[in-house]
């Protein structure tokens, strides 16, 4: 590990040295009024925020997530006019990207690191990047300032998650089940189980992801993890445009739970 944490993996140590933990919702860059949502989850409580970047092949992704991909490239979303409006925006908590490896690649991976780090984008989180190919990436990052996010999956051995604890930087993103992103009607199992083995193996901040869609299962999660990723249903509230206020409503209903 550097000596040095980043701004994302600082916030999320200050919430849990102060006992508490930690809400990171996910927004779709370029859907509606994206901006107006981020500042209002902001508002709302959350400890950084994960902006998407629109890509065609969303792999990792159910069909909320892929709708709002594909809507905000039909209203002509770009991977440069995302980061440019971050670049504009101060909403006084660390922000991430999560995009696919190809927009990285295409930009040159010197290149979309450093304009990362232009537009005060804290970390990013490339989901079908293995650990095996990263390091290129994260070395590029790391030079820029830029936390390279890993995601760990509950397929994974403990001598495999224990070498992506010891890469990853922000937090290690605890894929809470097999499948792709989405509301489901409860929490699966696996989701505490993976949340647990990380926080045996690892002092960086563990966060639950996919498959936590209501304030319930955020704070049922939370119970072993440090903190919850959000995405489907903040996503479905942007895709039904009721507007930045009503994700704000929401990531408040998430915060109380998981305080």
């Amino acid at each position: 590990m550097s000596a040095e944490p980043g701004s994302l993996e600082a916030a999320l140590r200050a919430r849990r040295s102060g006992g508490g933990k930690a809400l990171v919702p996910y927004l779709t860059g370029g859907l509606g009024h994206w901006q107006a949502a981020l500042a209002a989850a902001a508002d709302a409580g959350a400890d950084a925020v994960e902006v998407g970047i629109p890509f065609s092949d969303p792999v990792m992704d159910g069909p909320v997530i892929q709708e709002a991909n594909d809507r905000a490239l039909a209203a002509g979303t770009t991977p440069l006019g995302v980061l440019d409006a971050l670049g504009r925006l101060d909403v006084g908590i660390p922000v991430a990207v999560m995009t696919y490896y190809n927009i990285a690649f295409r930009f040159g991976l010197e290149r979309f690191a450093s304009v990362l780090a232009e537009q005060g984008v804290a970390a990013a989180i490339l989901p079908d990047l293995p650990l095996e190919e990263a390091g290129p990436w994260a070395s590029a990052a790391d030079a820029a300032g830029v936390e390279t996010v890993l995601l760990a999956a509950p397929t994974a051995s403990d001598e495999r998650l224990g070498r992506i604890c010891a890469r990853t930087r922000g937090f290690v993103y605890g894929v809470g089940l097999l499948g792709v992103t989405g509301v489901r009607d409860e929490l699966a199992a696996s989701a505490v189980v993976m949340a647990g083995r990380l926080k045996q193996i690892t002092d960086v901040p563990v966060l639950v992801g996919v498959g936590v869609g209501t304030p319930a299962q955020a704070e049922e999660v939370c119970r072993v993890a440090d903190g919850a990723v959000v995405g489907s249903a903040v996503v479905r509230r942007m895709l039904d445009d009721e507007g930045p206020a009503a994700v704000g409503r929401l990531i408040g209903q998430f915060r109380r739970a998981v305080d």
